[in-house]
């Protein structure tokens, strides 16, 4: 359990005071020998159960999963074979391990899904064909259900059998089914990952295909019904380049690449019928331009997102927008401390985490840490459970003497490390906030919990 022997760095007391806003490199990638390198969007980021944050880089296409603790220690966990490229990041699943893509590589060099343990062993789960009965060439992580199997997205942009990207689920077994394949009239080439809603459906979006030939929302079930929901037509965005998330005001959000009033891209509100409303067009100058990776909503309730372009340097900048659409910058991007900013992440110590694909001391990007002045909180999974269910719950600060509840209602708990517990939802319980009381003060979950009967 080589993973859990810097914990020192993770049991500091949990202020809850305000702090001046300050952006920190951390690690500065290729200054060390066998550094990860080209880290690119979607990137997603994992907080693994002993508080390091675990992801993947391009590597000039043979891949790299690494780990960074939050004082910037880096460790590389696996080196994939040439013509691996994992773009897509990892996701945290229930069973401890890790899921992820590479863009190609595989049997049939249309890319793969993967597990990967929390030391670094590899298991491919599946080789994709390229063709109309999978799809190939994904660029996003896959997602866990409520159920426990996971959901994903194909590009289709390598294939030579006219596949334009596909939707699947698999086993953690690696049992492939194929759920929707994309025709161009529906969307087509979705590069992002999907998220699950709170009516079990899971929404995502396509770069391109829909009315425009420029990309859709959409939703899709479990057993494959497939609905668009919205259409982009440059005016309301154009070619979104990741996914939406869901707030906690049950409304969807996200940005696109370009389109909207100047064509720097947009920052948008969809909500679950699929009316959608442009809160800000990006202008290129102090709030950036071309957003390239997804939003995070942080613990004090506001987005937080990064822009490829604009800003005081012309690099990007990270900008903070509330649920409204009023949008500011917080940091500009520069050369010396990075540039292009890809993924932006929220640690559960209340710091934003990110990467950077240029810049920095040695020219090939960075890895951030940026202090909004935001408390710990606590989160968890999976998204949803019923009485009796057990949750994993990640943090810092847990003990024997910690107490557990479910929008008020108490639960019992096992713990397992400072910075993870399993927990049984208890009987009684309703939809709300999970708290857990520490010895440094009470550390609420950045989401809604939703207790399903």
């Amino acid at each position: 359990m080589a993973e859990f022997l810097p914990l020192c760095i993770m049991l500091f007391a949990a202020s809850m005071s305000i702090s001046a806003q300050t952006y920190t490199v951390i690690h500065n990638f290729g200054s060390q020998r066998g550094d990860p390198t080209e880290p690119v969007a979607p990137g997603t980021i994992a907080q693994s159960r002993g508080g390091a944050m675990v992801t993947t880089a391009r590597n000039s296409g043979s891949g790299k999963a690494f780990r960074v603790w939050p004082d910037g220690t880096l460790q590389v966990l696996h080196n994939f074979p040439f013509e691996n490229d994992t773009q897509s990041g990892l996701t945290l699943a229930t069973d401890g391990k890790f899921y992820g893509t590479s863009t190609d590589g595989g049997t049939f060099r249309q890319g793969m899904i993967f597990k990967m343990s929390q030391d670094g062993i590899v298991t491919k789960l599946h080789d994709f064909t390229g063709g109309l009965s999978d799809g190939g060439w994904p660029t996003a992580s896959p997602i866990q259900s409520l159920k426990g199997d996971f959901f994903g997205t194909t590009t289709g942009a390598n294939s030579k059998s006219g596949s334009q990207g596909s939707v699947y689920r698999i086993t953690k077994y690696g049992n492939f089914t194929l759920l929707h394949a994309f025709n161009g009239n529906d969307g087509a080439n979705p590069q992002a990952p999907l998220v699950q809603g709170t009516d079990y459906y899971f929404y995502g979006t396509s770069n391109g295909g829909g009315l425009g030939n420029i990309g859709t929302i959409f939703r899709i079930s479990r057993s494959g019904d497939f609905k668009v929901l919205a259409n982009f037509n440059t005016t309301n965005g154009q070619n979104p380049n990741y996914g939406v998330i869901q707030a906690n005001d049950g409304n969807f959000y996200g940005v696109t690449f370009v389109g909207g009033s100047l064509k720097l891209g947009v920052l948008f509100r969809m909500t679950p019928n699929g009316t959608l409303t442009v809160l800000h067009n990006f202008a290129g100058g102090s709030d950036g331009a071309k957003p390239m990776s997804g939003l995070v909503q942080a613990s004090d309730g506001n987005l937080y997102g990064v822009t490829m372009e604009g800003g005081t340097s012309g690099f990007g900048v990270l900008f903070r927008a509330t649920l409204a659409g009023d949008l500011v910058t917080v940091h500009d991007f520069e050369n010396a401390t990075g540039i292009y900013p890809e993924v932006v992440f929220q640690h559960t110590n209340g710091k934003l985490y990110g990467e950077t694909f240029g810049g920095g001391t040695v020219g090939k990007g960075v890895f951030f840490k940026f202090d909004a002045g935001l408390p710990p909180f606590v989160t968890y999974l999976p998204t949803y459970g019923r009485p009796g269910a057990l949750v994993q719950i990640l943090g810092q600060g847990f003990t024997d003497a910690s107490e557990v509840f479910f929008n008020g209602t108490p639960a019992t708990y096992k713990l397992v490390y400072p910075t993870y517990i399993r927990v049984t939802v208890p009987d009684g319980a309703t939809s709300g906030f999970i708290t857990v009381t520490t010895a440094n003060g009470t550390l609420t979950s950045n989401k809604l919990f939703i207790v399903h009967p």
